[in-house]
């Protein structure tokens, strides 16, 4: 059986990753032109950190990752206005950057991997997928797999336009790293955070002066700037903080992620030979916590699916006969499996994300007044557990809701 995923992020290495162990032939094609080191970063716990116990990843993680132990809250002239320690009982978490992860897969990955990249027509037959790609080459398969994000080639050739499937969360996003020794020293081990009304920034310290940063700003029309470092500075210079001189250090601009806040929602994931899988199908958008979490739990209950059948073949032909593509759909194999284990969880993820987008860049003062007082009683003997229970103000998904584990998932 020979798989062809499109796209060699955290979901689609994973994906590869479990395939290969099942004795498929996998090829990978990745639209960027070289492995994307670095990105924003991520708290890794849950269903993916139990999936990268079982590759045997976990001991290199913990070794990349950095001991995050709180959140801390600062007005304009850089005096803290709340905190929030995250209490040992909300279990195992690490905190890395999200290249970090994709790294530590991608190493144990020997699929061949064609960067620079990309599907460019998809035509499906009763018993193989023929992609065409943008270098010119065509290749056939038995499954192609979309995890090219969520703004997903493989999902506008196969499922029609992305302003279909995209709920736009009414924020903007930018996130890259510089290097400072300056600023990363007052940062630490903690998320510091400057807000004001419709405004947030934040950062973490790296190893070797390193900083990894997030700018989030409220912004009703989802179009991108042209300049997204002369956005930033228009919208972020005047403020307080380290803020000026983050942007005073901005990094090339092809280093700054900057994007619309989304999430993605379908009525299907897969379309007789393809299959959507991780952001393409699944965002949860930045601000749910979980995003590479639920990336590796969906590729291990895609690959675990397949590997219940030994083939495909018996899938997608009844009486001998291909069948069509409504009929795969009811036909409750590996592909409709997958879809059903993992849709509940992500609708649930996704509806955590919209609450948490609403405290990172609160609309108003009062807001914001709001959830100081609520994270600084939080400090109360008594009150702690209930508020951390009931609210989820700050980076954190696991704030409201007990991790999911794998055994969730079917």
């Amino acid at each position: 059986m020979k798989a062809l995923i499109c796209g060699a992020g955290i979901a689609g290495l994973t994906l590869a990753w479990h395939l290969e162990r099942a004795g498929w032939e996998v090829e990978l094609v990745e639209r960027a032109a070289a492995f994307r080191d670095g990105g924003y970063m991520i708290d890794f716990y849950g269903p993916g950190l139990e999936v990268a116990d079982q590759m045997g990843l976990s001991p290199r993680l913990r070794k990349l990752g950095y001991a995050i132990d709180g959140l801390t809250y600062v007005g304009a002239d850089g005096r803290q206005s709340s905190r929030l320690d995250m209490p040992d009982s909300l279990g195992a978490i690490i905190s890395l950057p999200r290249g970090d992860l994709a790294r530590a897969i991608l190493d144990d990955v020997k699929a061949p991997i064609r960067y620079g990249t990309s599907v460019q027509t998809v035509d499906q037959h009763g018993s193989h997928v023929t992609v065409g790609l943008t270098d010119g080459t065509t290749h056939e398969a038995d499954l192609l797999v979309g995890a090219d994000g969520a703004h997903s080639r493989v999902r506008e050739l196969v499922f029609g336009d992305e302003r279909r499937f995209v709920r736009y969360l009414g924020h903007h996003v930018a996130v890259f790293l510089l290097r400072n020794e300056a600023l990363n020293r007052p940062i630490g081990r903690r998320y510091w955070a400057l807000t004001l009304p419709g405004l947030s920034a934040g950062a973490y310290a790296l190893r070797d002066g390193w900083l990894a940063t997030m700018f989030l700003r409220r912004e009703p029309d989802p179009a991108l700037p042209d300049d997204p470092a002369a956005t930033l500075r228009r919208h972020f210079g005047g403020l307080g903080w380290l803020v000026p001189e983050m942007l005073a250090d901005l990094p090339d601009p092809r280093e700054i992620f900057y994007d619309q806040v989304i999430q993605i929602e379908m009525d299907r994931w897969s379309e007789g030979r393809v299959v959507l899988l991780g952001d393409a199908c699944q965002a949860v958008s930045l601000f749910a916590g979980h995003g590479s979490s639920m990336a590796m739990a969906a590729a291990w209950v895609l690959a675990d699916e397949l590997r219940k059948g030994e083939t495909l073949t018996e899938e997608f032909r009844e009486d001998g006969k291909a069948l069509t593509a409504d009929a795969l759909r009811e036909s409750g194999g590996a592909l409709a499996a997958y879809e059903r284990r993992m849709r509940p969880t992500i609708a649930h993820t996704q509806a955590l994300g919209r609450r948490v987008v609403e405290w990172m860049a609160p609309a108003t003062s009062r807001r914001i007044g709001v959830r100081d007082w609520i994270l600084r009683a939080a400090t109360l003997p008594g009150l702690s557990r209930l508020l951390l229970n009931s609210l989820t103000p700050g980076t954190r998904g696991l704030i409201g809701r007990r991790p999911t584990r794998l055994r969730d998932l079917g």
